[in-house]
């Protein structure tokens, strides 16, 4: 059991490393596809089962008696970084709006639930971000066909009832049912059955990031000057969402915890969402700019975790210096 949870851990500290790689290889060996799709949809289920595991009712509770981290968070990242993201898009991809879709979908889907494990790694407040993650995803089933109608419904077909299922039952539904078991069974949940299966989760998220990268294999492989220029842009622009959750933590004097929390909960995306809703609804170069993603989500939280350790060894010597 100890090496089954070193695996885990293994995984989970070199995820800046293992989501390139694993990307690399959807590339190289495309054919993986055909064995792992059937099962993305349940690996996606039971991770976020298993991330939900440690919320509970009672930190969505405590987190809303002080809400304006976690509203501030939710605005920025289901209301503004999609709008700006399609503004942006469209006046430099506009002539093809597979590219635009993608992006704006990119920035549409629900925070990622690894954000739980870097704000853990941070030491940042855990309530607040798991009642975020909570909120974001059990309304992502409404925010994600809401957000792409509203802003690509004229140049985009969206099946939106088709969608709000999918989504209900791949996320919504697996986040209510951790939460709910954590509560029943007193904590016993999260202190003895996330550890157990978290690996597994770790895993599966390591073989949907490998299926998902299979989709870019024909655009990677024949890169144009304009997918390079979109892959460029998504790594500026979630590189500001970063930067972004960070500045609205300091506009509101939020404590160390909870910029971290923000910092990690306006800059991550469930991409693995967005590559699962780019092939079941759209056309293969939608999942372009979605995927590419990976390769910098976690080497930017890497960057932005060593750059909040280096603001809080700042802020420390000079308070002791005064």
């Amino acid at each position: 059991m100890d090496a089954w949870k070193r695996l885990g851990g293994f995984i989970g500290s070199h995820m800046a490393v293992v989501s390139p790689v694993c990307v690399a290889l959807g590339v190289l060996f495309p054919q993986v596809d055909l064995v792992l799709r059937p099962f993305v949809t349940p690996f996606f289920a039971f991770m976020t089962f298993q991330s939900a595991l440690s919320n509970t009712v009672g930190n969505l509770a405590r987190t809303a008696r002080h809400p304006a981290p976690m509203l501030v968070a939710l605005v920025l990242a289901t209301v503004v970084m999609p709008c700006v993201a399609c503004a942006l898009a469209t006046a430099l991809f506009g002539s093809n709006p597979n590219l635009v879709c993608g992006i704006v979908l990119e920035y549409s889907v629900p925070v990622a639930v690894v954000a739980a494990m870097w704000t853990n790694m941070l030491g940042g407040d855990p309530a607040l971000t798991l009642a975020t993650i909570l909120v974001s995803t059990v309304a992502a089933p409404v925010t994600i066909p809401l957000t792409l109608h509203v802003l690509l419904g004229q140049t985009v077909e969206i099946d939106a009832a088709r969608m709000v299922g999918e989504m209900a039952v791949s996320i919504a539904l697996p986040a209510l049912a951790g939460t709910l078991a954590n509560d029943l069974s007193h904590g016993r949940a999260a202190r003895e059955l996330s550890p157990v299966i978290a690996p597994a989760a770790k895993i599966a998220l390591v073989l949907v990031i490998l299926s998902n990268s299979t989709g870019v294999a024909p655009y990677v492989r024949h890169l144009t000057p304009t997918l390079v220029a979109v892959a460029v842009f998504i790594a500026a622009f979630a590189t500001c969402g970063y930067a972004l959750g960070l500045l609205a933590a300091r506009v509101l004097r939020c404590p160390d915890d909870q910029a971290a929390s923000m910092t990690f909960l306006v800059g991550m995306r469930n991409i693995s969402a967005g590559a699962v809703i780019a092939g079941e609804y759209f056309p293969g170069e939608v999942m372009f700019p979605v995927v590419i993603g990976t390769l910098f989500q976690q080497v930017l939280a890497a960057s932005f975790g060593s750059l909040l350790r280096r603001l809080r060894r700042g802020e420390h010597e000079a308070r002791a210096a005064a």
